[in-house]
């Protein structure tokens, strides 16, 4: 009996003498197995026109980029071949993207204008950051601002429905008479809009689905209307009121 109490000792002794040589050796690979599995949170603060990252250089493995919109306008974040939805002002998201090698990999806002405004880089992963360096950042078109309008204002009053979407404006007519005329307002598009009559009044910056009215008194001219939201005007959102006698 005794005997073989010792020699059940000794076999266990042997297996985890065993296992434990095993640790020891395990392959090279093993431990960058692990590194690539790795997941890093990386917060991304975007505004007009910059991103701010928490990090610029991350190991190999996943990371969650949190894209916060800190601007006054909507942006998106894209990286890895992939994007956020488009963000607006105070609006957050998740991205998750894997990175299984080292280098340099290039993130930019994908909405019109914004990119060459400022908005792109390069993301470090295994790697030093890139160094920053500074660019001359794309100016948004914009149009002259006329004086305001002078002359005798008649005794009209008249409605406009203005709808506003990416990118233009669906006004109900766009000739009036002079007078007090009264635009009714809504973004039915995505992306933030304002309807500004130049000269005479600069309108809301208003998020899709909000509404917004106002009413001013036109003589007899023609307004121009636009969006003053950066690169809006480039893709179609202006157009001319004509007010009649």
């Amino acid at each position: 009996m005794q005997f073989k109490r010792v020699a059940g000792v000794t076999g266990l002794a042997t297996l985890v003498l065993a296992g434990a040589l095993a640790g020891v050796f395990l392959p090279a690979g093993a431990a960058s197995t692990n590194a690539a599995d790795a997941t890093t949170r990386v917060t991304v603060k975007a505004s007009e026109f910059k991103y701010v990252f928490s990090k610029r250089s991350v190991p190999t493995g996943t990371v969650i980029f949190t894209v916060l919109n800190k601007g006054k306008i909507s942006h998106d974040f894209k990286i890895g071949g992939k994007k956020t939805k488009t963000l607006l002002p105070g609006g957050a998201a998740k991205l998750t993207v894997k990175f299984t090698k080292k280098g340099q990999y290039a993130f930019l806002c994908t909405i019109f204008g914004h990119a060459k405004a400022g908005m792109k880089g390069k993301f470090a992963v295994a790697t030093k950051p890139v160094t920053t360096t500074t660019t001359k950042t794309t100016t948004p078109t914009t149009t002259t601002t006329p004086p305001p309008p002078t002359g005798p204002i008649g005794n009209g009053n008249t409605t406009v429905q203005v709808g506003m979407f990416e990118y233009g404006y669906n006004l109900s007519q766009q000739s009036v008479p002079s007078g007090q005329v009264t635009f009714v307002i809504r973004n039915n598009g995505s992306e933030i809009h304002n309807f500004t009559v130049q000269g005479v009044k600069v309108g809301t910056l208003l998020s899709p689905g909000q509404t917004e009215t106002y009413t001013v008194g036109l003589p007899a001219q023609r307004f121009s209307y636009v969006c003053d939201v950066p690169f809006h005007i480039d893709r179609g959102m202006l157009g001319t009121l004509t007010v009649n006698p």
